[in-house]
């Protein structure tokens, strides 16, 4: 399928994306390659922000599920997101590539607080941001900052990275038959609750007319590749699916 071409561009990574092979924590032969993968495309032109989960550290739902206070576990997991983003920072740094860390949660020591006018001005200075500690509440997922940061940067898309390379009608990785599709729309999403993201994150990229590509992070080249409109992904977006 050929994809628009899209300027500015927020990426979204899940925390277990930079454990690699591992079962968990940060692998840094993976961020290195996440690295790579990321100054290409800004080579290529076009304009980079990121979220990064914390799931390869902590993840809140799941800590709640095992006695911790839902809203202390939330505030683990997006710490976890911190860990991460400093680590992808260094990894960009050492291949040449100027970065900003943005913590929603204030912590000057480490990073700059998230101030949206100044991710903007880094932006066009050809700095990638990289956000950090989700939304800063509790009860909200990386997803969901991920469609906040993208509406608030004026970004053209969400690209979401993954192990797979797409939106599914079952899960590929149980189903041999599982079909992907190449385009959805939100509604459809939202309709077959179809796991591309959580449902906040699918509605405020609806309304904000914000497409989420869906494509696998984890093949060498394949964000690139994706940004030129090659290579496997499925785009959710406000026209119908043909």
């Amino acid at each position: 399928m050929t994809l628009p071409h899209f300027k500015r561009v927020l990426l979204k990574l899940s925390g277990e994306v930079l454990m690699g092979s591992g079962q968990f924590g940060i692998d840094p032969g993976t961020v290195d390659r996440v690295a790579g993968e990321v100054a290409a495309a800004k080579n290529a032109g076009h304009e980079l922000c990121l979220v990064v989960g914390g799931g390869n550290i902590f993840r809140g739902i799941a800590g709640a599920a095992k006695g911790f206070d839902r809203t202390s576990a939330d505030y683990m997991g997006m710490l976890a997101t911190v860990m991460n983003a400093i680590a992808v920072q260094n990894a960009l740094e050492k291949i040449g590539v100027e970065t900003r860390v943005q913590s929603a949660i204030p912590m000057a020591s480490v990073c700059e607080p998230y101030i949206r006018r100044r991710a903007i001005r880094h932006m066009e200075k050809g700095r990638i941001v990289i956000f950090a500690a989700g939304t800063g509440n509790p009860f909200f997922t990386t997803d969901t900052a991920a469609a906040l940061r993208a509406a608030e940067m004026g970004c053209d898309a969400l690209f979401k990275g993954t192990s797979v390379d797409g939106v599914y009608d079952a899960d590929p990785k149980k189903v041999a038959s599982a079909t992907r599709y190449d385009a959805l729309s939100f509604d459809r999403v939202l309709a077959d609750n179809l796991k591309v993201m959580d449902a906040a994150a699918v509605a405020l990229c609806r309304e904000n007319n914000i497409p989420i590509v869906v494509f696998n992070i984890r093949e060498e080249g394949n964000l690139a590749s994706v940004l030129r409109g090659e290579g496997s992904s499925t785009i959710v977006h406000n026209q119908m699916e043909k």
